[in-house]
């Protein structure tokens, strides 16, 4: 499988598939194809699998695309004003990315849901308690708001985020939501309760402008029900 992403606001990934080659992708993630690309909906490992992703943000069924009597063309498009990013899954090379993140992959891909360890993440992390682990082997893309600002953490480095921002990281790395320091800051800050804190080692990618934040600013101007 060849790929190429292309645009910048509102990017688009465009797979070449030899004859034979396999994609998956949820419902509704094909954006345009050449006519020899033949789609089947599955559960894709069964029901116990489907749950899992709809826990973690997608679509119970996946449709899976094979190239037939020769080379194929699919694209897949974001959703959301962002970025598209391409990802080697393999053996001790396993990603955990935010809800909805997972756009496209090679056949060879497995989508799971990724509940972190740390009980108080789940109690106060919102977004930051259900994510996406992604295993299996296989190139996988991914979608996520705004720009995407990468960094190497080394082993026990950290760096805070706030809610929201977290975009993905290795599965090397250790999430924890700790709270705001300081009643005054916490009531007066502006930055929320809660902050996410990723130790390495490992990679994490941070998105700058989260759909989350994007409601919240548009909010005050919908029309309200009244």
């Amino acid at each position: 499988m060849r790929y190429e992403i292309l645009g910048e606001t509102l990017p688009v990934v465009v797979c070449q598939l030899e004859g034979g080659e396999k994609m998956i992708t949820e419902g509704g993630g094909m954006s345009w194809m050449s006519p020899n690309m033949l789609m089947e909906t599955t559960t894709n490992g069964g029901i116990g699998k489907a749950f899992g992703r709809m826990f973690s943000g997608e679509k119970m069924f996946q449709n899976v695309y094979t190239a037939q009597g020769g080379n194929g063309m699919i694209a897949f498009a974001s959703s959301f004003p962002g970025s598209i990013k391409a990802y080697e899954i393999g053996p001790g090379q396993e990603m955990v990315f935010q809800k909805s993140a997972f756009l496209a992959g090679e056949a060879g891909v497995e989508l799971s849901v990724f509940f972190n360890k740390k009980f108080s993440s789940g109690l106060f992390g919102g977004e930051g308690f259900i994510m996406q682990k992604i295993s299996g082997h296989g190139i996988v893309f991914a979608e996520f708001d705004g720009h995407v600002v990468e960094y190497e953490l080394q082993p026990g480095q950290q760096i805070v985020v706030d809610t929201g921002h977290l975009a993905a990281m290795t599965a090397t790395c250790q999430m924890e939501i700790k709270s705001v320091p300081g009643v005054k800051n916490m009531l007066f800050g502006g930055e929320g309760l809660f902050n996410t804190v990723i130790s390495g080692p490992g990679k994490v990618w941070l998105q700058t402008m989260p759909i989350s934040n994007v409601a919240g600013i548009l909010r005050p101007y919908m029309p309200s029900g009244s």
